[in-house]
């Protein structure tokens, strides 16, 4: 499976537990680490938490391999790595003081819109 549909499944599958304000980097031109970054929040650790524990579970039923987790005991960010996908859960305070969108400005965000047929890369 190509990065893009892996980094695609991650989005349906958070936005099961009603994360919020999903945004898809495509980062593979402007580092090693990973081919997509996917962040998203919740409005509370709890909730985060239960994203994260919601992706894990969903993701190994699809087949794929965990590579590793940070941050999951206190909620407020969680990092969540399966290799060419690396998904950022925060709590919303959190997330607006490290603006990881602002230091990932010059990737192209994948448009995540719900119709799996209009998804395209934009700058």
């Amino acid at each position: 499976m190509n990065p893009l549909d892996k980094a695609l499944i991650c989005v349906d599958i958070i936005r099961e537990r009603k994360a919020t304000d999903l945004v898809l980097f495509e980062v593979g031109t402007l580092t090693s680490i990973a081919d997509y970054f996917l962040i998203a929040s919740g409005k509370s650790s709890r909730q985060v938490q239960a994203i994260a524990q919601h992706l894990q579970s969903r993701m190994k039923e699809e087949g794929f391999t965990r590579f590793g987790v940070e941050g999951e005991r206190d909620g407020h960010w969680i990092l969540v790595d399966y290799s060419d996908v690396v998904i950022h859960l925060f709590y919303q305070p959190v997330r607006e003081f490290y603006d990881l969108e602002g230091l990932w400005v010059e990737a192209p965000r994948v448009n995540i819109d719900r119709d799996r047929d209009t998804r395209k890369s934009e700058n």
